[in-house]
């Protein structure tokens, strides 16, 4: 059955007030249980803890790795590193020391000591996933600011000023704190959603239109290869477990994480260089006829330059999902459909860009 234009911009129109709802009414309800558990986990990282990511399903393990890199490597310059492990559920107790917190999805809960579970208001697969996402980089931003209080620093939010301006009046209560928290929480929240309405409805109808290249792709024969660094680099992977088998219940299509290999990915970066990461492996794995999604925060990475142009050379579709205002990606035509979401702000960028892709997902099914 065809799916009109209009009925597919409709639907992309319910997908996002949809998001829009569940969001208010979820942050509503667990910013300050969010801000609590934050104080709780800053107390255990100062005692020497751990965050502890369970992997399960393909989409559990993409979250799992997600929280690993961004606690390891904050994107947020003077940020500490912080120690966060992507774990299966067999090897916890093996790992697991006294002070470590526990991560899981589905719905988001946290562990460390007490626990906390953040259900979502929505039977939506896609909709829960994105509250988790949001929920974790919220946590990761607020231990820095509990560490600037709990680590004797002059009350405000001290280096994490510029993420919580209000949080810089002198005050040493930290019950005052986690209310301020709170309303921090909300205040993030609602940049997610105005992003979120900013990407969906400037890259509506290039959503529709890759969708409709990339449906043509695979019913022709063809199969995605998805990529990106770091923390897009965990976005491409759950891409791909949504290509491969949506909780959803829609067919299997066939696509390749070009991220996931790490023997490939290390040969490549000490043998040549980290520019070749995924250009080799589009060399590799793409055919004519294939397509490739580059999830990117910047649009500048030189490694997701190289690939999309590599795939240009062979013939392969080309979508791009990029931050900033666009970076390389947009200003030098490197991908055929280009989403953009117009944020410098690397956590808000990647929460806006799940949901892009996962509106993508639904959007490929409906096209024909």
């Amino acid at each position: 059955m065809t799916v009109s234009t209009e009925a597919l911009t409709a639907r992309v129109e319910q997908l996002l007030e949809a998001r829009t709802q569940a969001s208010e009414a979820y942050f509503d309800k667990h910013a300050e249980r969010l801000a609590r558990a934050c104080r709780v986990m800053a107390e255990r990282f100062l005692s020497g803890g751990r965050l502890l990511a369970l992997g399960g399903s393909p989409q559990d393990w993409s979250d799992a790795h997600h929280v690993a890199v961004e606690f390891v490597h904050p994107v947020i310059v003077g940020k500490r590193a912080l120690p966060a492990l992507a774990v299966s559920l067999d090897r916890l107790d093996l790992l697991r020391e006294p002070n470590d917190m526990v991560i899981s999805f589905r719905p988001l809960t946290i562990t460390a000591g007490d626990e906390w579970s953040f259900d979502p208001p929505t039977d939506d697969h896609f909709v829960a996933q994105e509250l988790a996402e949001i929920s974790y980089h919220l946590l990761w931003e607020l231990v820095h600011v509990f560490f600037d209080h709990l680590g004797g620093s002059e009350a405000g939010a001290g280096a994490s000023g510029f993420l919580y301006p209000f949080l810089e009046r002198q005050e040493t209560d930290l019950a005052s704190v986690v209310e301020d928290v709170r309303r921090s929480v909300l205040m993030k929240s609602e940049e997610v959603t105005e992003l979120r309405i900013q990407t969906l409805a400037d890259g509506r109808d290039e959503l529709l239109a890759a969708a409709a290249s990339l449906r043509g792709r695979f019913d022709a024969g063809g199969k995605l290869l998805a990529f990106g660094n770091g923390g897009s680099a965990t976005d491409a992977a759950d891409a791909v477990a949504d290509f491969h088998r949506a909780l959803q219940d829609w067919p299997s299509r066939p696509a390749l994480n070009l991220a996931e290999d790490s023997a490939i990915l290390t040969a490549l970066a000490n043998d040549i260089g980290s520019e070749v990461l995924f250009q080799r492996q589009v060399i590799a794995y793409g055919k004519e006829g294939d397509a490739t999604l580059a999830i990117s925060t910047s649009g500048n990475s030189v490694s997701i330059v190289a690939a999309l142009a590599e795939a240009r050379r062979r013939g392969l579709l080309t979508i791009a999902m990029v931050g900033y205002d666009g970076g390389r990606v947009a200003a030098e035509d490197l991908a055929d459909h280009v989403i953009v979401s117009r944020s410098q702000n690397i956590p808000r960028i990647q929460e806006a860009q799940a949901s892009a892709y996962h509106v993508f997902r639904e959007l490929v099914e409906l096209a024909a």
